[in-house]
């Protein structure tokens, strides 16, 4: 699991040092790419990073109460709300991002 991290990790930073030629090369050709076009790509990749902590916060959580549920079965009912309450939490946080994602393209696009 760790290996896979790393790997992901490694592809990720790799791809984000790539990233700036291949637009500097793209800019000096022609210049279509505007401060919107910046701004729509970091609102995209603000929506994705906000995905991906919400799946793993929202796994997370239903692995603890799972577990919690698994090691004491009579404590489903005192586990199962709390936990409800605090995946919608998590999932309201991930929609905020996408309401500040679409603004924030909508503004400049």
């Amino acid at each position: 699991m760790k290996k896979a991290l790393k790997v992901t990790f490694l592809m990720l930073v790799s791809f984000l040092a790539m990233a700036p030629a291949a637009f500097a090369q793209v800019a000096a050709e022609d210049n279509k790419f505007t401060q919107g076009s910046f701004i729509a790509l970091a609102a995209g990749l603000g929506l994705g990073i906000a995905a991906f902590g919400g799946a793993l916060g929202q796994g997370r959580t239903a692995a603890a109460a799972l577990e919690g549920i698994a090691r004491n079965p009579g404590a489903s009912d005192k586990l199962f709300t709390p936990m409800i309450l605090g995946l919608a939490l998590i999932e309201s946080l991930v929609i905020y991002a996408l309401v500040i994602a679409f603004v924030f393209s909508g503004k400049f696009a």
